[in-house]
């Protein structure tokens, strides 16, 4: 009997286990019915004009997993759907890794590169012009494919919001919507999306600011936002995605700073690409911490300030363009160590490569650098690409070309460079576009003895150019796969223009290269230019005025020049029948010269009466400006010597970088000395606006502002003259003085100061004055620690004279009040809530966005900072190193509690800037 027991024992369990097993089996037969019903159920409400679902359909045979051989339709070991992925118009992969299986005659592109050329570098995707695409709108029925994994349907016409149960897939990984019309906004929370990996919804119509949220999506790998209407800030992407190794964010209306912080967590970030959006600030050091950056895309925003030296440390750097925004200082020569470097874009006067959004963008800034460019550059062993025209470049070219064999194009046209360029590129043999004109360089540019096609040119003295027909691009252009590439793209981008300007001159095979003088004194004025065989492009040649006239002899006698032009021993003159003889020749030349002349008198007196370009990087000082004058300073002021006094804007003369301009140190007369603050003259576009404004300005006068002594304004030049402050600004202060023995006397003074100038904007002025950008930046002292708030009313002014930024932040990342960052709308709350993050710093050892925050999570500032050791009752902490022992302790806390009050998020709760002053006054250190 007992032998029995365990045998019925294992009877009981087999059966237990076939009993369970027949339950499980049952119920994956019944989840694989449903989710076949629910693929049935979105194909039903999809637009399928091309039949691309048209195998979705019952079998007849008895199988159950028969949908997972369906087309897109992936299944995991279960039979459940992991995977949906249908690319519309095309199946192409994308990024370094992609496999492309198509004839080139069957594929194009998955959006249009002329309107996006640069967009998508290292993921863009070819599509197979067989497929169809789906349309209608993305039934939220695919929510209920709860293993799903993969949901991949780009490039199709789905057009609505995105469905709302999609966020809510917990299995999901990636989520590929890309090049869809998908309007609406991204949703407050998509703290479902856990083990999202890949967010991919490029090129589609979505609005809104990008939500927190997405910052809990902590293992991110790729982000594409881009070709969106996306507004707001980018802070809510900072540091948080450590496996990230791209970001696309290009074509937005994104505004505010690129932080410092951005560089605290990417050690994996490959493409970073901020391109046509409205981030103003500085380039941030950080950035130099992301050592695997292949391709950085600054352009078309509104960057201020210097390029910071340490992007140097970016060896892998492949494509870097900061065109198009408002740099200023020396080109680094550091960028040299980026050896991998192919291209190098410093400023761009092609057409935009972003048209303006709505306003949003204005594309009239320009990067204006001083010096010439660091021979470190020139001698970059993979530099395809250098274009820097406009740039304000000046000095002698650098003569170090020594490793330019990969050059292929080079723009340094319309720059102040001098000297003779003899031989300069006679190194670069793959060199095929030139463009150095409307500079000062004198002598031959190019010797093409290295080119045996040219053989019979050689005996020419004056410089030789190429060209050839545009409709023969090179091999690794005509291929559309390598567009993914960034030297292709930039290669083929520009090659583009360079063509569409010989198409507009209806220039044929052969010319007549006519030069002027003016500028560029090469000798020679006038010579034949013939086409060779293996030029592959364009080599422009250097014209003052135009850069290429089709002469009309050219034209007539085409058949007879080229086969003059591929006869070896054809010079281009001869005593022939079909040629032009010597008279002739001498009277072509003396009527050009003579016509040239002329129309060069022409020009220059039509220059002398209207003003230079706008953007025109030197001063004309001997057109007639006038300088408008609210205070006397004793010594006459005129705009001769206020630019004799800055020596033309230089460097050397700088003191100062802001968001409006940069500030320079003027000496007027012996021992008088001003700040003349430049304005970047793109962004205030009505002068009599500006007049108006400007002189509201004048008259506002407290101990505690700067005074506004005069300033000048015309289509060409603006600046803003102030006196002179010998301190330094607030923040130097700030980072000097742990060098220094400050007591806390000094400290509540300069806190006093400030709140009597805030107060007084907000309160006693009229009109009433929010200065919105209130740091320690615009804070400046005198010898005795008195305080003058600067740059009050330029936002107005900015805001005034720029359509675009009237529902935009004027400010400053760190220091903008949370109700003013996120909706744009401003009261003097906002300027208390700056003025409290200023207090935190002035009595902390602290930065707004300090490093040290980072290790406490994303959006951690000196206000969560100070709010959480005051709850934790270690307000000592708070204080820097000498102002806890020296101080009262009472009243230094006092001033903490201030200061925390100042920044709550509650308006109600702030105090205003008159209740400030009287606390202050009432804790005024003694003695």
């Amino acid at each position: 009997m007992h032998r029995l027991v365990p045998f019925v024992v294992i009877q009981l369990l087999l059966l237990l286990g076939i009993f369970s097993f027949s339950g499980n089996s049952s119920l994956l037969l019944e989840e694989r019915e449903r989710e076949r019903g629910v693929l049935l159920e979105f194909k039903s409400l999809v637009s399928d004009p091309s039949g691309i679902l048209s195998s979705w359909v019952f079998g007849n045979d008895s199988s159950d997993t028969h949908h997972c051989s369906w087309v897109g339709v992936d299944c995991d070991a279960q039979f459940r759907v992991s995977s949906l992925k249908i690319v519309g118009g095309g199946g192409g992969g994308g990024g370094d890794s992609g496999k492309f299986d198509y004839d080139l005659k069957e594929v194009v592109d998955c959006f249009n590169v002329s309107e996006f050329p640069f967009y998508g570098l290292g993921i863009r995707r070819i599509c197979d012009a067989r497929v169809g695409k789906l349309g209608g709108g993305l039934p939220g029925v695919i929510a209920e494919l709860g293993k799903l994994r993969v949901l991949s349907l780009p490039f199709h016409e789905f057009s609505g919001e995105i469905p709302g149960e999609i966020w809510g897939l917990e299995n999901l990984e990636v989520l590929d919507l890309e090049g869809n019309s998908f309007s609406g906004k991204l949703p407050d929370s998509i703290k479902g999306l856990r083990r999202l990996r890949v967010l991919n919804l490029g090129l589609n119509r979505i609005g809104g600011q990008i939500p927190n949220s997405v910052s809990g999506l902590v293992g991110l790998e790729l982000i594409n936002l881009a070709a969106n209407e996306l507004e707001g800030s980018i802070s809510v992407l900072v540091g948080g995605f450590p496996r990230l190794w791209g970001l696309y964010l290009s074509k937005n209306r994104l505004k505010g700073e690129i932080h410092d912080v951005w560089g605290s967590n990417c050690r994996n970030l490959k493409y970073l690409d901020f391109s046509g959006n409205a981030l103003n600030g500085k380039i941030p050091v950080s950035l130099g911490n992301c050592r695997e950056l292949r391709v950085l895309l600054l352009f078309s925003n509104k960057l201020q300030g210097g390029m910071p030296r340490e992007l140097g440390q970016l060896r892998k750097l492949n494509v870097f363009d900061v065109s198009r925004n408002s740099l200023i200082g020396n080109i680094p020569a550091e960028l040299g160590n980026c050896r991998d470097l192919s291209v190098l874009v410093l400023s761009n006067i092609e057409d935009p490569v972003y048209g303006e959004l709505d306003g949003a963008l204005s594309h009239s800034e320009s990067n204006i650098f001083q010096g010439s460019i660091p021979m470190e550059i020139t001698t970059l062993p993979k530099l395809r690409i250098l274009w820097a025209p406009k740039a304000g470049i000046e000095g002698e070219i650098s003569r170090k070309w020594d490793s330019c064999d990969r050059l292929e194009m080079i723009n340094l046209s319309q720059n102040l460079f001098t000297g003779r360029a003899d031989g300069v590129f006679d190194r670069c043999k793959s060199l095929v576009y030139v463009d150095v004109s409307l500079n000062r360089f004198s002598g031959k540019l190019i010797d093409n003895h290295h080119d045996s096609s040219m053989d019979e040119l050689n005996s020419w003295d004056g410089p030789q150019f190429t060209f050839s027909a545009c409709n023969s691009p090179p091999s690794q252009i005509s291929n559309s796969r390598q567009l993914n590439k960034g030297p292709t793209a930039y290669l083929s981008f520009f090659v583009s223009r360079a063509c569409l300007r010989i198409s507009s001159l209806q220039l044929k095979a052969k010319f007549f290269v006519i030069r002027r003088n003016r500028n560029n004194e090469f000798i020679d004025a006038h010579r034949v230019v013939r086409r060779s065989e293996n030029a592959r492009l364009l080599s422009e040649i250097n014209s003052s005025l135009h850069e290429t006239v089709p002469a009309t002899s050219a034209q007539s006698n085409a058949e007879d020049l080229q086969a003059d032009a591929d006869s070896p021993s054809g010079t281009g003159y001869g005593n022939g029948k079909n040629q032009f003889n010597s008279i002739e020749i001498a009277s072509i030349a003396s009527a050009s010269v003579i016509v040239l002349v002329l129309l060069a008198l022409v020009v220059l007196f039509i220059y002398t009466r209207k003003c230079a370009p706008r953007d025109s990087s030197r001063i004309q000082v001997y057109e007639r400006r006038e300088i408008r004058v609210f205070a006397d300073i004793g010594v006459p002021l005129t705009f001769q010597n206020i630019v004799k006094a800055t020596d033309n804007f230089s460097a050397g003369n700088c003191i100062g970088c802001g968001g409006f301009g940069a500030t320079y140190k003027a000496e007027v007369s012996p021992g008088v000395i001003v700040a003349v603050k430049r304005l970047a003259v793109g962004r205030f576009h009505c002068i009599q606006q500006f007049d108006a404004e400007v002189k509201t300005l004048g008259r506002i006068r407290h101990p505690n502002l700067v005074t506004l002594i005069g300033y000048h304004a015309s289509e060409t030049e603006m600046f803003l003259i102030y006196n002179y402050l010998p301190g330094g600004n607030l923040e130097r202060f700030i980072q000097e003085r742990l060098t220094k023995s400050i007591k806390w006397k000094a400290l509540h003074k300069i806190a006093l100061d400030v709140a009597h100038a805030i107060a007084y904007l907000h309160d006693e002025c009229n009109p009433r004055v929010i200065h919105r950008d209130v740091k320690p930046s615009n804070i400046l002292l005198d010898n005795n620690y008195n305080a003058y708030l600067s740059d009050f009313g330029l936002s107005r002014l900015l805001e005034n004279s720029e359509t675009h930024a009237t529902t935009g932040v004027a400010g400053t990342f760190g220091y903008l009040a949370p109700e003013y960052a996120m909706t744009c709308r401003v009261s003097e709350k906002a300027d208390v809530y700056s003025y409290g993050v200023v207090l935190l710093e002035l009595i902390s050892d602290k930065k707004a966005l300090d490093p040290s925050f980072s290790s406490h999570g994303n959006g951690f500032n000196i206000v969560s900072w100070a709010h959480m050791l005051l709850r934790q009752g270690r307000a000592k902490e708070v204080f820097t190193a000498g102002i806890w022992e020296t101080g009262p302790h009472d009243d230094l806390v006092e001033v903490l509690h201030l200061a925390v009050k100042c920044t709550v998020d509650t308006l109600s709760i702030r105090p205003t800037m008159k209740q400030v002053v009287q606390l202050l006054k009432q804790l005024r250190p003694l003695g």
